[in-house]
C-alpha cells in the first residue's frame, strides 16, 4: 500500500495553481498575418516565449481577449478576404496549439473582448459595417456565443477592461466612409446579468486600437490611434464610479494595435505598430509613466491580443495561491510592510508571533512607500495611504497564508499618510483614523469592509485632527492614543474611543502618561498597549496600558529594549511585539513583552533590514479575539 506524503502532494498542487502567466496571439507579421501564440512571464523581465499555433492566420485587434486562471479565448477576428466567427481558446498552464471552442452569433473583424474569471465577452466589430452586438460565453465551457445585449454606440476598432463585476468599453471608430472618425466613448455593462451597454463617460481624446488594463479597482486605456506610430498616453477610471477619464502618465513608446495585458498590479503592452518587439509596463497603482520591460521574440504584434492568468477581472478569491500547509488563520502571523531606510520600501518581512526568532521576507507591495496606516482580519491584511512621492491614496492587500505582493484593494477618501499605528477594527472592519492631508492633519475617520474591496466610507471624527497616533482594539471598541497636532505644543496625550460596529464621532476615553506621537499600539482582547515614540525633543522607550473595556489614564507598562519612534507592532492574545523604528537612526530590533502582566520588552530577533515607518498586521490582535 502506497503512503501519500500530504505536504508533498500539496506543494505539487499548489505550484501550478497560478503563475504569472500572459499570452499574445494573431497579428500582422509585417506584410502578412499570422498564427503565433507566444508566452510571457509578467514577473519577471526578458523574453517571450513560443506557446503554440492559432487554427488559422489571423488578426484579432481586441487589444485584451478573455480569460480565466486556466483558459484564454480569443474572438473577433479578420483573416485573408473576410471575417469569421470562429472562437480559439488555449489552457494557460500548458503549452500548444489552441483548440476549437465555438462561435461568435455573427462573424466580424475589429472587435474588442474581455471579462471575468467566469464569463468572456466580446463587443463591436466590422462586418458590412460597424456592429454594436454583444456576445458572451462561459470560459470553462466550450460552445457558441449568446447574445448578452448591445453597446450604446455602434463601433469596431474599440478595446475593453474588466473588474470581477462590471466591463468597460474604451473608445473605437464610427466606420464612416472615406475614412473613419475615432469616438472618445466609454461604455459599461453588469457582467453577471445580460443586457446593454449604458454610458460611462469620455475619454480624454477620441481614440482607437487601444491597449487596457485592470487592477480590479481601476481601468486603464493606453496609447491607441488610426494612423502613424500612435500615441503614448495612459487614462484611468474608476470601476464603481461613472466619470470621464483622467490622464495617469505616458508610456515609453507611443504605439497602436498592440496587444495588452495585466498581472492586477502592473500593466503590459505588447508591441504593436508600426512592427514592434517592445513590452513597456507601468504600476497601476501609482500616477507614472512606462518603463522597458522586455521584447517579443519577433516583431509580429500588430493586431494582436493579449490574456493573462491574474488580470484585474479575476476576484481575489480566483487569484489567491493555496495556503501553505504549515500555515493557519489565526495562527500568530504578522506582517511588516513597506517603510524606510531612508530610502522608500516595498518589501514585507513576515514572523510567526509565538516564536522567537528573525523575520523572513513574505513578498512586496505594489509601491515604495511609508508611514501607511493599517487594519487586518485572520485572513487579509491591509495597507492603506502613506508616502511615496507624495500622499496617496492607495489600499493594498495581502493574504495572510499566502506568501505573496500586494494587490489593488481601493483608495482611501483622500490621499493621507501618518494615520494610526496599530490594528483598529474586528474580523469585518478596518478603521483608519487622522493622518496628514496636506497641508494638514485632518480628524477623519474612515472604515472599510476587509473580505470586499474597495473604498472607504467616512466613520465619523476624532476628538482632535492629528497623525502618528497609536491604535489599539478588542471586538468592539477601537482606542486612537496620543498624537501630533496642528499647532504648539504639537504632540497631544488624548485618548479617545469609537465603537466599531457603528459609525459616529470618538468620545473621551482619558490621556496618556505624556503628550506623545509617533508610538505603536498593540493588544489583546482586554489589555491595549502604546509603546515608544515622540515626546518634545527626544524618543521614549515607555511602553503604558489602558483596559480597554473601561475608560481612564493609561498606566506604567514598563520600557522598550531601545527608545524610538516611527515604529510598527503586531499582537496575539498573549504577545505583543514591536518592530524598527528610528532613534534616530533607523533599527532592525524585534522587541516582545506579554500584554497581561507589566515589565521590560526582550529581544524577540531581527528584521531583514534595519527601516522605519512600516505598517504591522496581524491574523491575531485584540480585535479578531
Amino acid at each position: 500500500m502506497a503512503i501519500w506524503d500530504i505536504k508533498e502532494r500539496y506543494n505539487i498542487v499548489r505550484s501550478s495553481h497560478r503563475g504569472s502567466r500572459a499570452c499574445v496571439a494573431g497579428g500582422y507579421a509585417h506584410p502578412a498575418y499570422t498564427n503565433k501564440i507566444e508566452s510571457f512571464e509578467m514577473n519577471t523581465t526578458g523574453r517571450s516565449a513560443d506557446f503554440g499555433d492559432m487554427r488559422s492566420i489571423r488578426t484579432v485587434f481586441a487589444g485584451t481577449g478573455s480569460s480565466s486562471t486556466t483558459r484564454g479565448i480569443f474572438t473577433g477576428y479578420e483573416v485573408p478576404g473576410g471575417n469569421s466567427t470562429d472562437i480559439d481558446f488555449i489552457t494557460m498552464a500548458s503549452t500548444g496549439n489552441a483548440l476549437d471552442y465555438g462561435d461568435l452569433t455573427v462573424a466580424r473583424g475589429y472587435a474588442g473582448s474581455t471579462g471575468n474569471n467566469i464569463k468572456g465577452i466580446t463587443f463591436g466589430g466590422n462586418a458590412s459595417g460597424v456592429r454594436n452586438e454583444i456576445d458572451f460565453g462561459t470560459i470553462a465551457t466550450a460552445g457558441n456565443y449568446a447574445d448578452f445585449g448591445n453597446l450604446s454606440v455602434s463601433r469596431d476598432q474599440t478595446t475593453g477592461t474588466s473588474s470581477p463585476t462590471r466591463s468597460l468599453f474604451f473608445g473605437g471608430t464610427d466606420g464612416a466612409s472615406p475614412s473613419s472618425n475615432q469616438l472618445n466613448v466609454i461604455d459599461f455593462v453588469t457582467i453577471s446579468t445580460t443586457g446593454n451597454a449604458t454610458d460611462f463617460g469620455d475619454l480624454t481624446a477620441a481614440s482607437s486600437y487601444r491597449g487596457t488594463a485592470s487592477s480590479g479597482t481601476r481601468g486603464f486605456s493606453c496609447a491607441g490611434g488610426l494612423s502613424g506610430d500612435g500615441d503614448d498616453t495612459m487614462e484611468v477610471v474608476t470601476f464603481a464610479s461613472a466619470g470621464n477619464a483622467t490622464d495617469f502618465g505616458d508610456l515609453v513608446d507611443g504605439t497602436r494595435q498592440s496587444a495588452s495585458s495585466d498581472n492586477s498590479r502592473f500593466g503590459f503592452i505588447f508591441g504593436g505598430h508600426p512592427g514592434m518587439d517592445t513590452v513597456q509596463r507601468w504600476n497601476l497603482f501609482n500616477l507614472g509613466n512606462g518603463t522597458d520591460f522586455g521584447d517579443m521574440s519577433t516583431s509580429n504584434t500588430s493586431g494582436s491580443a493579449g490574456v493573462s492568468v491574474s488580470h484585474g477581472g479575476i476576484s481575489d478569491d480566483n487569484l489567491l495561491q493555496r495556503p501553505s500547509v504549515t500555515y493557519m488563520p489565526g495562527s500568530g502571523r504578522a506582517i511588516f510592510a513597506g517603510g524606510r531606510t531612508p530610502s522608500l520600501l516595498s518589501t514585507m518581512d513576515k514572523i510567526s508571533i509565538p516564536t522567537k526568532g528573525n523575520a523572513s521576507d513574505f513578498g512586496n507591495l505594489a509601491s515604495t512607500t511609508r508611514d501607511v496606516a493599517n487594519a487586518s482580519s485572520m485572513t487579509r491584511a491591509l495597507t492603506a495611504g502613506g508616502y511615496i512621492s507624495d500622499y496617496t491614496d492607495t489600499i493594498e492587500s495581502v493574504e495572510f497564508a499566502t506568501e505573496g505582493n500586494g494587490s489593488d484593494f481601493g483608495n482611501l477618501i483622500a490621499g493621507t499618510y501618518s494615520a494610526q499605528t496599530g490594528n483598529i477594527g474586528n474580523t469585518t472592519r478596518g478603521i483608519f483614523s487622522g493622518g496628514h492631508v496636506s497641508p494638514t492633519q485632518i480628524n477623519v475617520m474612515q472604515y472599510v469592509t476587509i473580505a470586499t474591496v474597495g473604498n472607504t466610507t467616512d466613520f465619523g471624527d476624532l476628538s482632535l485632527a492629528r497623525q502618528d497616533i497609536a491604535g489599539v482594539s478588542n471586538s468592539t471598541r477601537g482606542i486612537n492614543g496620543g498624537g501630533v497636532k496642528a499647532a504648539s505644543p504639537y504632540q497631544t496625550n488624548i485618548i479617545d474611543y469609537i465603537t466599531i460596529a457603528s459609525t459616529g464621532d470618538a468620545a473621551d476615553f482619558g490621556d496618556l502618561l505624556t503628550a506623545k506621537s509617533n508610538g505603536v499600539g498593540l493588544s489583546s482582547s482586554t489589555r491595549g498597549t502604546f509603546g515608544g515614540g515622540y515626546i518634545t525633543n527626544a524618543v521614549t522607550n515607555v511602553n503604558e496600558y489602558v483596559t480597554i473595556a473601561s475608560t481612564g489614564n493609561s498606566t506604567d507598562f514598563g520600557n522598550l529594549t531601545v527608545a524610538r519612534e516611527d515604529l510598527a507592532g503586531a499582537s496575539n492574545s498573549t504577545r505583543g511585539i514591536i518592530a524598527g523604528g528610528a532613534a534616530p537612526g533607523v533599527s532592525n530590533v524585534l522587541d516582545f513583552f506579554t500584554i497581561a502582566s507589566t515589565g521590560n520588552s526582550a529581544d524577540f530577533g531581527d528584521l531583514t533590514a534595519a527601516k522605519r515607518g512600516p505598517a504591522g498586521n496581524s491574523d491575531s490582535h485584540g480585535g479578531l479575539q
